[in-house]
């Protein structure tokens, strides 16, 4: 078994003229966070889309825990993915959204109930379980996705900009689940445009800018580069911001050390 969750190479995809992702080599090591930084639009969800998948490569190729992306059926057994939205229904409870979820990961009954039960109540949902998910709030229907993208315990998660929309309190929440999980042996893969997410959780980060993989390393490494004024990174940072308060970074070494 190889030491890498997640090993790209060359990747890329292009919608006709337009290059969305250009040229992404990166690999993920078992066990570790790896934060996916970048301003919106710098082709974060599409390359997350090409490693859950979603999106079919017009270059370059990938595996996500040994599979290689060509082969939907022998990855998604070992992946979880929490897009932006999470994809719920708002007719259906909590309960019965879990209960959906693990029938389509065919899951044994047994195992579903007490995997649903003890999630709900780690995520403190268990009290609104059985109440309709359109009556959620926005960061208690996140952290319904969570647990739907965690109940059949894969291999590597995914994670889009899962902070996104949340009041300061759901996004710490979300930050405390996300090293929840780390600690728990996952990998996990977290794309945000938010420089403390990353700064905070990811044990490496790779930082993508219009398109390409511009630069890795650990979260201090990176923001030295960039306060010593590599140009690239400097660029990259610009666009992307503090947390909770979404007000955009004024330089390298900014608000929160980033």
């Amino acid at each position: 078994m190889t030491d890498l969750a997640i090993d790209a190479d060359g990747l890329g995809k292009r919608y006709g003229e337009t290059v969305a992702v250009r040229d992404v080599s990166l690999s993920v090591a078992r066990g570790t966070v790896y934060g996916f930084l970048g301003p919106n639009g710098a082709g974060k969800t599409t390359t997350m889309r090409m490693l859950t998948t979603l999106t079919t490569p017009t270059s370059g190729s990938a595996t996500v825990a040994g599979e290689p992306v060509t082969d939907r059926a022998a990855v998604t057994e070992h992946l979880g993915y929490l897009p932006e939205e999470p994809p719920v229904y708002d007719e259906l409870t909590g309960r019965e959204q879990l209960s959906y979820v693990a029938g389509l990961r065919d899951l044994p009954e047994d195992v579903a109930g007490e995997r649903v039960d003890a999630l709900l109540s780690r995520f403190d949902l268990a009290d609104a379980a059985d109440r309709r998910v359109g009556g959620y709030s926005t960061g208690m229907r996140q952290k319904l996705g969570v647990i739907q993208s965690v109940l059949h315990e894969p291999e590597v998660v995914f994670f889009d900009e899962p902070t996104s929309g949340l009041d300061p309190r759901a996004a710490r929440t979300m930050r405390e689940t996300i090293a929840d999980l780390a600690a728990q042996d996952m990998t996990v893969f977290l794309s945000t445009h938010v420089l403390s997410v990353v700064d905070e959780l990811a044990d490496e980060v790779g930082v993508l800018f219009d398109g390409e993989l511009v630069a890795e390393g650990s979260p201090d490494s990176l923001k030295s580069r960039a306060a010593g004024g590599e140009r690239t990174l400097e660029s990259a940072f610009m666009d992307v911001t503090t947390p909770d308060d979404a007000s955009t970074v004024d330089a390298p070494g900014g608000r929160d050390g980033a």
